[in-house]
């Protein structure tokens, strides 16, 4: 695999870096960091002028007699929340490929979590409601797209309702939304995000779709933007880095980086773009050292055990296999990938029920529209009798 294909972006289908982000010496972007005559002008605008705008076609819906039939059968909050995820009037999904505005989100009737966060909060706000964003401290998901590999970790969002004051014995507790709860959610930590932190990690998402579709001018603009409106987080420094990197502007990939790592200095995603940038720039020292405090730190990185898997396939070795993609199943459970291969390690070796069973695994937790389409073509076809083996080798 080629050094790009291990390029580390930090974003949010969940939502927001997996590290903690630490106070900067300088709250502002290093000098020089941007290379504005070095790329085209965007595509289209760039900005979140209008993110948590409420569309005349929501205001409509928050009118209609579905809705108001919520409100009386749940009560304000949980009235809310049912119209929206219920099923049974808008029929949302889940795609975690595209992050839009509150009003996008709406009209498409899909979006990942950011999105729906987003959506959630603008219409919370419209009923005159507070809306509180929060990360919840998880270790970050990883999966691959487009030659590059995704690290997300998770945000939710608390609707409240305004009190004229804290004893008025009518104001209700915060209802917490969490579209994708992690395991004893309860008792993890949460860390209190700002606006401004849901406007940044919005626009370094559109700068990392961006990256995946090769725009690379498109996701310069963005990543600048995200930068720009958190120069604080290390998320977006990250992300521009990978734009540099993949645009070959090694020195400016090194800064951005750099600027990275002061703000999140145990960030696993940076240490895993800047150790290799270093190493091809001629200086395997500095490399070595940050290779080995990112082995101190993880010493088994996400896709360890998959990519043996994989090795160990194409030799024909199934139970070796079968076993190491078994391990990364066991510690990210999440990934469709993994129960994609596992399912064909199986059916390899003969183990048609387990195959079938891991890839209806792999149907149930992809977030991407195109995969679950796959998978069930795919697990309709291991249903017939005398096609087992017709299921595709993918990656």
């Amino acid at each position: 695999m080629t050094a790009p294909a291990r390029l580390i972006l930090v974003l949010a289908p969940f939502l927001f870096a997996g590290c903690a982000a630490l106070p900067a010496r300088d709250t502002a972007p290093p000098p020089g960091l941007f290379a504005d005559a070095g790329f085209a002008p965007p595509s289209a605008p760039v900005g979140a002028a209008g993110l948590f705008a409420v569309s005349p076609a929501m205001r409509a819906y928050l009118r209609s007699p579905a809705f108001a039939a919520h409100l009386r059968a749940r009560g304000l909050q949980r009235g809310l929340i049912d119209a929206l995820y219920s099923k049974r009037d808008l029929k949302l999904d889940y795609e975690a490929s595209v992050t839009g505005t509150a009003a996008e989100t709406y009209a498409a009737r899909s979006g990942n979590c950011l999105s729906l966060v987003i959506m959630t909060a603008a219409f919370a706000r419209e009923l005159g409601m507070t809306a509180r964003f929060q990360q919840v401290i998880v270790e970050d998901a990883w999966t691959r797209q487009g030659g590059l590999y995704l690290a997300s970790s998770h945000v939710n969002v608390a609707l409240g309702r305004r009190m004229r004051s804290a004893y008025d014995p009518d104001a209700e507790r915060e209802l917490l939304v969490d579209f994708l709860p992690p395991p004893d959610a309860a008792r993890l930590r949460v860390r209190q995000l700002e606006e401004n932190d849901i406007v940044s990690l919005y626009m370094n998402n559109r700068a990392a779709e961006a990256l995946v579709a090769g725009r690379l001018d498109d996701a310069y603009w963005w990543a600048r933007a995200a930068v720009l409106a958190n120069p604080l987080e290390a998320t977006a420094y990250n992300t521009l880095g990978v734009v540099y990197q993949r645009s070959a502007r090694p020195a400016l990939a090194e800064t951005a980086y750099r600027a990275a790592l002061e703000r999140a200095p145990d960030s696993v995603a940076t240490l895993q773009n800047l150790g290799p940038l270093l190493a091809q720039r001629g200086r395997p020292d500095e490399a070595r050292a940050l290779a080995e405090r990112l082995a101190r730190l993880q010493p088994a990185p996400p896709y360890f055990y998959f990519h043996q898997g994989v090795a160990a396939f194409r030799r024909g070795e199934f139970i070796s296999a079968r076993d190491l993609f078994r391990r990364e199943v066991e510690r990210a459970g999440y990934n469709d990938e993994f129960h994609y291969w596992l399912g064909l390690a199986h059916l390899r070796l003969g183990e048609d029920s387990q195959a079938r069973a891991q890839l209806a695994q792999a149907f149930d937790t992809s977030t991407r529209a195109e995969r679950r389409a796959l998978y069930a073509a795919e697990l309709a076809q291991l249903r017939r009798p005398g096609t087992a083996a017709a299921i595709s080798e993918r990656q």
